[in-house]
């Protein structure tokens, strides 16, 4: 089955040999591309809704994977067992959903080994509540697809003081990386390496490990945003209405995180 760039890039995460639940399936190509693959023996393709669960089944059937693939209807994690899956894929729905989803799906934190997630929106949130619930983003990759920006996180779970954790330089409360310096001066730390200790807005909205990559595809996506916010500040010039100051300030301090976000790259 041929992806889209945005699914090929979530599916690049999946660790072969994993048991997968892809919630919010849709039509299904997650878990039939995993299976045909051979990246994973089987999956369970999950939907809160009935009508995408019947496209899904349907495109199972005509692989003739319905052995492999269970379809399940399910609000978020709340029909997966602990049991079922030790990578859970949450792609295609805005941050706060994908917080919501996380945070009903308690009964997976320990069973789960990754968590493979691609919010539409509200990345800051995001990241932000993987932090406080001692989760860490061990990879992040970004695409363009038809128009689109679209960010995969690739993520796992520790208390910060784990071996997983020390590898990834995944820290908290400002603990330096393991077999790294800390950064000076505005350095990224050697290999990749980069804590979870944020101190800058712009590290939720944008991405720490993207930054520290230089990912070309995030700083396309900063200049874009650069250019759209120029042109808001542009078309408010004439205005001096409380909206419009409120406007502007806005984008004033969004062109301040994008500027110091590109400069860190």
């Amino acid at each position: 089955m041929k992806l889209s760039k945005r699914l090929e890039l979530v599916a690049s995460f999946v660790p072969r040999g994993s048991r997968v639940a892809d919630i919010g399936t849709d039509h299904g190509y997650i878990p039939i591309y995993l299976t045909e693959e051979g990246i994973c023996a089987g999956a369970v393709a999950a939907d809160v809704r009935e009508g995408p669960l019947c496209r899904a089944r349907e495109h199972i059937r005509e692989r003739g994977l319905e052995s492999r693939i269970q379809v399940r209807l399910s609000d978020g994690l709340k029909e997966i067992g602990p049991d079922e899956a030790d990578t859970v894929v949450i792609a295609g729905m805005g941050g706060q959903l994908v917080i919501h989803i996380l945070e009903d799906g308690r009964h997976m934190w320990d069973t789960v080994k990754t968590w493979i997630l691609s919010p539409q929106s509200e990345l800051d949130k995001v990241r932000r509540y993987l932090e406080e619930q001692g989760f860490f983003i061990s990879r992040e990759a970004m695409t363009l697809d038809e128009g689109k920006y679209y960010t995969v996180m690739g993520v796992r779970r520790g208390d910060g003081d784990s071996e997983d954790c020390r590898k990834c330089g995944a820290f908290r409360n400002g603990e330096a990386p393991l077999n790294s310096e800390a950064p000076r001066n505005g350095e990224v730390p050697r290999n990749g390496e980069v804590p979870w200790g944020y101190e800058k807005p712009w590290e939720y909205l944008y991405g720490k490990l993207l930054i520290a990559e230089k990912n070309p595809v995030l700083l396309d996506y900063l200049c874009q945003e650069e250019g759209r916010l120029k042109g808001i500040l542009k078309a408010l010039e004439a205005q001096d209405t409380p909206g419009a100051r409120t406007a502007r300030e806005t984008a004033l301090e969004q062109l301040t995180w994008i500027k110091e976000a590109k400069d860190a790259m």
